[in-house]
């Protein structure tokens, strides 16, 4: 077993001068500082009032998730020798929010299309989801459902 560390920054950017003063009186907002990488700017989910044009935790957990299928995906295709030339997911997760605010996810599929070359065997393609699960590093670590829909199609 060998240890990993993943590190980032979070700077909260929201301070509109009064710091936490009042509820109202300070944005949601954060960056995400990695060094040498892009900022990414952030905010909460838009259904609480956060901005929609940036992301926000939600849409950075589905995507890791999804992200980290489809490496485990692509790797495990080559090494059962089909070729992927495409691939494209429109994961979906659904959250709950109780009434005194607290919020989880209740369960996520993955929905990639993926693109195989003429002749692939997509029924085994398409066995190769659930063996990602066993070693997605995401997936492993997240304690809802998550369920894989693909279709695929020749190219």
């Amino acid at each position: 077993m060998a240890e990993h560390d993943y590190g980032s920054r979070i700077i909260w950017t929201g301070n509109r001068g009064q710091g936490t003063r009042t509820y109202r009186g300070y944005d949601r907002t954060w960056d995400i500082v990695t060094p040498g990488k892009p900022v990414v700017h952030c905010s909460n989910d838009p259904l609480l009032g956060g901005d929609p044009t940036r992301h926000n935790p939600e849409d950075l957990l589905i995507s890791a998730l999804a992200s980290c299928h489809m490496l485990w995906f692509l790797h495990l295709a080559h090494v059962a020798g089909i070729e992927v030339r495409g691939y494209q997911d429109d994961p979906l997760a659904v959250g709950e929010t109780l009434a005194n605010g607290a919020s989880r996810f209740l369960r996520a599929t993955l929905r990639p299309t993926i693109t195989l070359a003429p002749g692939s065997d997509a029924a085994l393609a398409d066995t190769l989801h659930p063996k990602v699960h066993d070693v997605c590093f995401i997936a492993r670590s997240v304690n809802f459902p998550v369920s894989c829909a693909a279709t695929y199609q020749e190219g």
